[in-house]
């Protein structure tokens, strides 16, 4: 202000930071107000964790159930998220222009992605707390090396953000909506979340072990519940998905 009632506007694009913060923090207020990802990121995970530990449904063998079901939700929630959810409403967003109107901001393109991440990983934080939460409460008893574990639960989002990008810019929005639906409950079903592995044939098993809910889920066991020091094979599945899913979201993702 120069003189008094002067001002002296000064235009210009915020600092690139806050705008990320401020893209972040709207992404995070908009996903937790939508009821039916809530309904998918909060409430089946939780009533997954809590009827299969409570009702002897599910043969886990001679561990207590909920030490099995626990890190097998944990990467449920993981998948709902990073995947499901945000292939969805990416997908919507591209389809109703909303991306390349936010393309066109003073924002760039990869930082609305950051942005988009970022929500993310709020989001599962969340979901974790809840989850640890709920799993203490049954009398899971977890074991194994925390930065193992960050480092599965971390290399999981990547991969599955990169999945769920590349099936929202490439497909429509409705095929995004029925595909990533079908996909969430065929890996429920065989990623070996509920079900564990061993149930199935051995030649389905070796194909299923290759998919990064089976890799996820057999690797948060084994830490949290066999006491393993790194999982190394799982989280070299884990890294193969997230750079081919990341790789190819980059390359053919569109905007419009």
């Amino acid at each position: 202000m120069t003189a008094t009632g002067t001002f002296a506007p000064k235009p210009g694009a915020a600092p690139l930071g806050r705008m990320i913060r401020a893209q972040a923090a709207l992404e995070t207020r908009m996903l937790l107000r939508n009821g039916e990802q809530l309904l998918l990121t909060v409430v089946i995970p939780t009533l997954l964790l809590t009827l299969f530990s409570t009702v002897d449904i599910i043969d886990t063998g001679d561990d207590k159930a909920v030490d099995f079901l626990t890190p097998g939700v944990l990467a449920l929630a993981v998948m709902s998220t990073a995947f499901t959810g945000q292939a969805i409403a990416t997908g919507f967003e591209r389809r109703y222009g909303v991306l390349k109107r936010l393309g066109a901001s003073p924002l760039p393109r990869w930082a609305l992605m950051t942005a988009k991440t970022c929500s993310v990983l709020v989001t599962e934080v969340l979901q974790i707390v809840l989850l640890t939460v709920i799993a203490f409460a049954l009398g899971w008893s977890p074991h194994g090396n925390p930065f193992a574990v960050v480092l599965l639960l971390v290399l999981g989002t990547a991969a599955f953000s990169g999945l769920g990008l590349l099936m929202a810019g490439t497909l429509r929005a409705e095929a995004t909506l029925a595909a990533a639906n079908l996909v969430f409950l065929l890996l429920l079903v065989g990623g070996g979340v509920i079900v564990p592995l061993e149930k199935f044939p051995e030649a389905a098993r070796s194909v299923l072990e290759l998919l990064p809910i089976a890799a996820l889920s057999d690797g948060l066991r084994d830490v949290l519940r066999d006491g393993a020091a790194m999982p190394w094979a799982d989280l070299g599945v884990l890294a193969a998905w997230a750079a081919l899913g990341l790789g190819a979201a980059a390359r053919f993702f569109r905007w419009e």
